[in-house]
């Protein structure tokens, strides 16, 4: 009955408006209308009233649319972050720097597992249909594209706080921190530290636009695939890409760090956690372009410079199919601060996990895509 009232609704405006020539203002109303006979259920993540509203214990493992912009930015209406974060489900996926993956089989996990607890074993043959994934890791600048459009509020920014390591912080910072995690005293709980703000309050992303956006929790991150019409990878797609192709090697190109002296990727140098050299160029985050494409399919950055969010639910028992829900989802690829001597995981059957809400200086993302074969 609401439907075919807001039917008659919506025609009738229609034609008030090019009898009045009112269309700004008729383009508030319909969108309105859109919003609430939108068949697709709101998500329960994003906001202050979903299922997270306190911060869960960190687990230290450490196209242009600036027309769209300017409609959404002229309707002045009161929108939820997972409301906003829909509009562009009717938008064509932009695949441009994605890579088209092709189906087919690979041995997933690792019969000589380093890190036990993480149930990087067993070794398992698994098949991968076809689908896309972005070349490089969500920058700052992709990412403040769409809170630009969205408005949308992330986890950090809501709750105040992120996790900062102690290294990159100022002396202001420092000053005014009273805590630390127990088990990693390098990881600081920081005021204001969020993805505009990467270090705290007096920090900004000036000379970094480039470089991947962090501090931004599962729940962010999935809503800003959702927004682009994309979503996160499954596990099983993030190592199949990682690999590319080759079978039972540490690292996308093999088995070693540095082929022939160069480096390949971000991670940490020195002596963990007291100081980093930054022989390959980088003390943190490096730009997601930078570095050689680290296998045959041409990604950039899938191990090191940061963390990377997959859709999965944390598990250790892989016989349990996907989608258990537990308290913690996975995360690939390492970071700026994997050192072999302490977080050996910048390895393709490496993985880790934290809450959903979870944010922190060395945590980002990039977004995969269903391949339609009918298309």
């Amino acid at each position: 009955m609401l439907k075919i009232f807001a039917g008659h609704f919506v025609m009738n405006l229609i034609a008030e408006a090019i009898k009045n020539f009112d269309i700004i203002e008729s383009i508030h109303f319909l969108l309105l209308w859109i919003f609430l006979l939108w068949p697709n259920p709101i998500s329960i993540y994003g906001c202050s009233c979903g299922i997270n509203n306190d911060r869960l214990k960190f687990c230290p493992s450490q196209f242009d649319r600036n027309q769209e912009s300017k409609i959404i930015d002229d309707v002045d209406i009161c929108l939820s972050n997972s409301v906003s974060s829909r509009l562009s489900s009717s938008f064509d996926i932009d695949h441009q720097q994605m890579i088209l993956l092709p189906s087919g089989d690979f041995f997933m996990g690792t019969n000589d597992p380093i890190i036990l607890a993480d149930a990087e074993s067993p070794e398992r043959l698994m098949h991968v249909n076809s689908f896309w994934l972005d070349k490089y890791e969500v920058s700052n600048e992709k990412f403040a594209k769409f809170i630009q459009m969205t408005k949308f509020v992330t986890d950090a920014e809501r709750f105040g706080t992120s996790f900062v390591l102690d290294l990159m912080c100022s002396e202001q910072v420092l000053a005014n921190i009273t805590q630390a995690v127990a088990q990693a005293q390098w990881w600081l709980p920081v005021n204001g530290a969020n993805w505009r703000h990467p270090e705290g309050i007096d920090s900004d992303l000036n000379e970094r636009m480039n470089h991947p956006v962090v501090h931004v929790s599962w729940n962010d991150a999935n809503e800003y695939c959702r927004w682009a019409g994309k979503r996160l990878p499954r596990e099983i797609e993030w190592e199949y890409a990682c690999r590319g192709g080759l079978k039972r090697r540490l690292f996308p190109w093999g088995n070693k760090e540095n082929p022939k002296g160069e480096h390949y990727m971000n991670i940490w140098h020195g002596k963990f956690p007291i100081e980093n050299t930054g022989d390959d160029g980088f003390r943190w985050t490096c730009p997601v372009d930078q570095f050689p494409e680290q296998n045959r399919f041409g990604f950039k950055n899938i191990i090191g410079n940061v963390w990377e969010w997959n859709d999965d639910w944390w598990t250790t028992n892989h016989s349990i199919p996907n989608g258990i829900i537990t308290e913690n989802k996975v995360k690939k690829g390492g970071s700026f601060m994997c050192h072999r001597s302490y977080c050996y995981r910048y390895r393709c059957a490496a993985r880790s996990f934290n809450t959903p809400d979870t944010s922190a200086s060395n945590l980002g993302f990039r977004c995969a895509a269903d391949y339609d074969e009918k298309a």
